[in-house]
């Protein structure tokens, strides 16, 4: 009896977290992945050749500067939500979450240090894949900032890249190793299905970037579950992020066709980076 009970007990307990990591992912980055899916298949079947079309990323979402600023700003914000979701659940069983995925300030040196060592590895491979990618025609041009600039660009280009970082480390990594770990599932599996996932929100910039992603999250997720901490992620995803956001009009001057504007921009579905 009591055996059957504790079976019946782990059987609700793993269906919960089933439903749980399925609502958290539907009102983040999974949503964000089906909607890559479904662009990168318009793109595919579109009469334009892909590397002829463009995506936007960071588009300015009015003509008035103010609305634009406001508007940007509360894009961020409310993505940032599920983080804070995530966070509620890893806390309800007790403890501090932020110290259970190594998100603090408790290795802040040694955090700086991991985080540019991956800014080595995958950051600098990773804008030669997308100069490779545009040139065999399997890479979107992507536009990740208007070259025309308020004051607040900058400021706001670099918390649009702290925004990816944290949603993309915090959910994709610390939350989701978490969950799935409890789930019972293997080191490799979740570190292989994070991947898959992160390249899947990444499909609306091109078949290039998916595999980039894939490799990105491969190496994140190793990384990971060798030093338990997601801050070395998040400092190295922000500093790519933000040579990528804040670089792109130097890029464009230096490297015209490789940055050239195809005749179908388009924005990005999804607020990924």
């Amino acid at each position: 009896m009591i055996h059957t009970a504790s079976r019946s007990w782990r059987d609700a307990r793993r269906s919960r977290l089933g439903w749980e990591i399925a609502i958290v992912l539907g009102l983040s980055l999974g949503a964000s992945a089906v909607y890559s899916i479904v662009n990168i298949v318009g793109k595919l079947t579109a009469d334009t050749a892909l590397a002829d079309q463009s995506t936007t990323l960071n588009a300015a979402q009015s003509t008035r500067e103010w609305l634009d600023f406001t508007y940007q700003g509360l894009a961020i914000f409310f993505a940032l939500v599920p983080v804070a979701l995530v966070f509620y659940l890893l806390a309800i069983p007790g403890g501090n979450p932020f110290r259970r995925i190594g998100f603090d300030a408790r290795e802040p040196l040694r955090d700086l240090g991991r985080g540019m060592l991956l800014v080595l590895a995958i950051g600098v491979p990773g804008i030669a894949l997308y100069f490779v990618g545009r040139a065999a025609g399997i890479t979107v041009n992507v536009v990740p900032a208007p070259l025309d600039t308020y004051w607040w660009t900058v400021p706001m280009l670099i918390a649009s890249a702290l925004r990816a970082a944290l949603t993309e480390e915090l959910i994709v990594v610390g939350y989701l190793f978490t969950r799935l770990r409890q789930l019972g599932w293997g080191q490799w599996q979740i570190i292989l299905s994070a991947a898959v996932l992160r390249g899947s929100y990444h499909l609306y910039q091109g078949i290039g970037p998916f595999f980039g992603n894939v490799v990105m999250g491969i190496v994140f997720g190793w990384c990971y579950t060798r030093w338990g901490r997601t801050m070395p992620l998040v400092v190295a995803h922000w500093i790519i992020d933000i040579a990528s956001f804040v670089g792109y009009s130097w890029a464009v001057s230096t490297f015209p066709d490789l940055f050239r504007l195809p005749v179908t921009p388009t924005p990005s579905p999804t607020p990924t980076s």
